[in-house]
């Protein structure tokens, strides 16, 4: 499932195709949105944007699509009027003059008055925006204070979107190896600077991700294997989906566990087990 960095990409790259141009053709597989396609067709996109895992396409006559990838959604752009080759389903269209933005695969679509957007059962229990410009290191950490999270442990936690909006399985495992934290962990154990450490690594990690298209690792570290001739999935990530190869750090094998029902990454030297509350 795409993770809140490829979902605020995605948006980007839909907006930039999409945003001041008008709706030529608007489709929706299923036929409960038949007649919203019909009042979208011929209005002008205003923006699109991305909250936590979900991408949200404004239009000007105050309505909008809000879709969710789940497991199988995938975003293609091309041409107006081509449809690419593949065994995926369309489920909505938008076609400009020039462009058109296709949504394969995915379930979760609905169309409702822009206004409404902020209390859609999905929206409206988002925790903190990680990828939000304004949202601070003290933001997160007063999120981390809060007492209803206290006895969740950290592994479950970060997969929660009431807690911190966009993280997905392969940023748990980062978050908490660069915050230096045991998955069994509970917030109510931490301890004040490791409640800081976990505060920072979920902006940064996260960001970091954002910013470099899914490179998690230390940056000096990922663009020294990218000379030495390592592919991509070798650098990208400190532990997420390497098991048994050396941590990048202290050379112990990164050990594979199941938490919360998710493969999970970790390294039993760099992160603590620390005391289970």
């Amino acid at each position: 499932m795409p993770e809140g960095p490829e979902m605020r990409r995605a948006a980007a790259e839909l907006d930039a195709v999409l945003r001041g141009r008008r709706a030529q053709l608007v489709y929706f597989k299923f036929p409960r949105h038949r007649a919203a396609a019909r009042r979208l067709e011929g209005r002008k996109v205003h923006g699109v944007r991305a909250r936590g895992k979900a991408l949200i396409l404004d239009f000007d006559n105050g309505e909008s699509i809000y879709t969710h990838n789940q497991l199988y959604g995938k975003w293609l752009l091309g041409k107006s009027g081509h449809r690419p080759t593949t065994g995926r389903d369309l489920r909505l269209a938008i076609e400009t003059a020039s462009s058109a933005a296709l949504l394969y695969s995915a379930s979760d679509i609905d169309v409702l008055p822009t206004e409404q957007i902020e209390q859609h059962p999905y929206v409206c229990k988002l925790g903190v925006e990680l990828l939000d410009d304004q949202t601070r290191v003290e933001d997160v950490a007063a999120q981390i204070a809060a007492p209803r999270f206290g006895r969740r442990s950290l592994g479950a936690l970060l997969l929660d979107q009431g807690f911190l909006a966009g993280i997905g399985n392969y940023l748990r495992s980062e978050i908490l190896f660069v915050a230096g934290l045991d998955p069994e962990r509970r917030i109510a154990s931490l301890s004040g600077a490791e409640r800081a450490a976990l505060a920072e690594a979920s902006l940064e990690i996260t960001r970091r991700a954002y910013h470099t298209g899914g490179i998690t690792n230390d940056l000096t570290v990922a663009q020294r294997m990218k000379r030495q001739g390592h592919r991509y999935r070798e650098y990208r990530h400190h532990v997420f989906d390497r098991p048994d190869q050396p941590c990048h750090r202290c050379g112990t094998g990164v050990q594979r566990i199941v938490h919360s029902g998710r493969q999970l990454y970790r390294c039993m030297h760099c992160q603590s087990a620390g005391v289970h509350a």
